[in-house]
């Protein structure tokens, strides 16, 4: 069961433990802000809402929204902007200003580590040339404080949704997921992520999700018998034909 706090609530004796959004007081643990308590391995309190506030080694999700040689400028659904140096994107190659949206072009959309940030919040990134995003792949947008219950304890949600659907999900910190795979499924996933947001902190969702996914694995194998008995029956057909003449 998930316990909600409010700003004062004692936690626990074990300061040792005392995480994010929680403060100590006569060697006491209490909650800082009104949220979820998540007591799996250090104490933290998860709030309901709130902005995307980067830190760093956060792997994000963004979105080129300007050039200012020699940065891309990237929304990364935080109220920062944060800049990706000329440098992370080319190693050997020299970029000028005029030719950086033949790398990089507005509108394009990256997966990113946060490299850096100083007390102004100038956010540095490194680019994750690993993972490529083109366009038209699925990208949906969840508050950020919900992105623990997609995971799920011990990443056992997010292990339900990838072997039942058969799709490719990554998850970023600040919110974003990106989703590949059959269309249909893709969808059915989406919608999944977003009920398990929007009903996180009810009980049952684990089954609800399941059986969402159990009746996307049935779908396809109506519509693989069916495309296999119109296969069948055509080849029976032209079988016929070719015997008739």
């Amino acid at each position: 069961m998930y316990r909600i706090v409010v700003p004062g609530d004692f936690i626990s004796k074990d300061v040792k433990r005392a995480g994010e959004g929680t403060y100590i007081f006569s060697n006491c643990v209490y909650a800082q802000r009104y949220g979820v308590l998540d007591e799996k391995d250090e104490i933290k309190v998860v709030p309901f809402k709130g902005k995307y506030v980067p830190r760093r080694g956060d792997v994000v999700i963004g979105s080129i929204i300007d050039i200012s040689f020699p940065f891309w400028i990237v929304e990364i659904a935080s109220p920062y902007k944060a800049l990706l140096h000329v440098l992370e994107v080319s190693d050997n190659e020299r970029i000028e200003f005029g030719k950086m949206n033949e790398y990089l072009n507005l509108g394009d959309v990256i997966v990113a580590k946060v490299r850096n940030i100083d007390v102004s919040m100038r956010i540095e990134l490194t680019l994750m040339k690993e993972f490529r995003i083109k366009r038209g792949d699925r990208i949906i947008e969840i508050p950020h404080t919900k992105i623990p219950r997609i995971i799920g304890r011990h990443g056992s949600m997010i292990k339900l949704l990838k072997e039942r659907s058969g799709c490719f999900i990554f998850i970023a910190k600040n919110g974003r997921i990106w989703i590949k795979g059959d269309e249909n499924a893709v969808n059915v996933v989406s919608e999944a992520i977003l009920m398990i947001a929007n009903e996180a902190h009810t009980s049952g969702l684990t089954d609800r999700v399941a059986a969402m996914l159990d009746a996307l694995i049935k779908q396809r194998k109506r519509k693989i018998l069916t495309t296999s008995s119109a296969t069948a029956e055509n080849a029976a057909e032209n079988e016929e034909e070719g015997g008739n003449e």
